[in-house]
Protein backbone atom coordinates (compact mmCIF):
# COMPACT_ATOMS: atom_id res chain seq x y z
CA UNK A 1 0.00 0.00 0.00
CA UNK A 2 0.77 3.68 -0.43
CA UNK A 3 0.80 6.43 2.56
CA UNK A 4 -0.90 8.61 0.80
CA UNK A 5 -1.94 12.85 1.86
CA UNK A 6 -4.49 14.18 0.21
CA UNK A 7 -2.53 15.16 -2.46
CA UNK A 8 -1.47 12.10 -3.57
CA UNK A 9 1.84 11.74 -2.67
CA UNK A 10 4.38 10.46 0.02
CA UNK A 11 4.73 13.32 2.89
CA UNK A 12 7.24 14.91 3.85
CA UNK A 13 10.43 12.67 5.64
CA UNK A 14 8.27 9.86 5.32
CA UNK A 15 9.30 6.31 4.02
CA UNK A 16 7.90 5.20 0.91
CA UNK A 17 6.41 2.50 1.20
CA UNK A 18 6.79 -0.37 -2.12
CA UNK A 19 3.61 -2.38 -3.00
CA UNK A 20 3.52 -6.02 -1.91
CA UNK A 21 2.80 -8.64 -4.47
CA UNK A 22 -0.09 -10.53 -3.27
CA UNK A 23 0.49 -14.35 -4.32
CA UNK A 24 4.75 -14.15 -3.09
CA UNK A 25 4.40 -10.76 -0.89
CA UNK A 26 7.75 -9.20 -2.55
CA UNK A 27 8.09 -5.49 -3.15
CA UNK A 28 7.98 -4.88 -6.46
CA UNK A 29 7.82 -1.12 -8.89
CA UNK A 30 5.28 1.29 -7.45
CA UNK A 31 4.82 2.32 -11.57
CA UNK A 32 3.81 -1.14 -12.08
CA UNK A 33 1.15 -0.68 -8.92
CA UNK A 34 0.13 2.42 -11.03
CA UNK A 35 -0.56 0.52 -14.16
CA UNK A 36 -3.15 -1.54 -12.19
CA UNK A 37 -1.09 -4.96 -11.65
CA UNK A 38 -0.97 -6.65 -8.11
CA UNK A 39 1.38 -8.98 -8.86
CA UNK A 40 5.95 -8.77 -9.35
CA UNK A 41 6.91 -9.81 -12.60
CA UNK A 42 8.04 -13.57 -12.06
CA UNK A 43 4.24 -13.97 -10.66
CA UNK A 44 2.46 -12.63 -13.29
CA UNK A 45 3.96 -14.15 -15.88
CA UNK A 46 3.24 -17.53 -14.36
CA UNK A 47 -0.02 -16.13 -13.86
CA UNK A 48 -0.32 -15.23 -17.70
CA UNK A 49 1.04 -18.10 -18.51
CA UNK A 50 -2.30 -20.64 -16.98
CA UNK A 51 -4.55 -18.17 -18.39
CA UNK A 52 -3.17 -18.79 -21.87
CA UNK A 53 -3.61 -22.54 -21.52
CA UNK A 54 -7.17 -22.07 -21.61
CA UNK A 55 -7.26 -20.08 -24.91
CA UNK A 56 -5.70 -20.52 -28.39
CA UNK A 57 -6.18 -18.15 -31.96
CA UNK A 58 -6.92 -20.37 -35.05
CA UNK A 59 -7.12 -19.30 -38.74
CA UNK A 60 -10.34 -19.40 -40.95
CA UNK A 61 -10.36 -20.64 -44.51
CA UNK A 62 -10.17 -17.62 -46.43
CA UNK A 63 -11.85 -15.64 -43.83
CA UNK A 64 -10.41 -14.09 -39.99
CA UNK A 65 -9.06 -15.73 -36.98
CA UNK A 66 -11.59 -16.95 -34.48
CA UNK A 67 -10.37 -17.02 -30.46
CA UNK A 68 -11.20 -20.81 -29.32
CA UNK A 69 -11.82 -20.88 -25.41
CA UNK A 70 -13.54 -24.43 -25.90
CA UNK A 71 -11.61 -27.79 -27.28
CA UNK A 72 -14.69 -28.99 -28.56
CA UNK A 73 -14.93 -25.76 -30.80
CA UNK A 74 -11.58 -26.35 -31.98
CA UNK A 75 -12.06 -29.86 -32.81
CA UNK A 76 -15.45 -29.38 -34.94
CA UNK A 77 -13.20 -26.81 -37.58
CA UNK A 78 -12.29 -28.14 -41.00
CA UNK A 79 -9.62 -26.64 -43.11
CA UNK A 80 -12.14 -25.40 -45.70
CA UNK A 81 -14.00 -23.55 -43.25
CA UNK A 82 -16.78 -24.15 -41.53
CA UNK A 83 -17.85 -25.67 -39.06
CA UNK A 84 -18.08 -29.08 -38.89
CA UNK A 85 -19.98 -31.25 -36.00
Amino acid sequence: MFMKNGTGRCPEGAPKIRPLCVECSAPFAAARRKAGYNLCLPCGEKSALRERKHWTVAPMHKSNYLLITDRADLLGINNKGGLVK
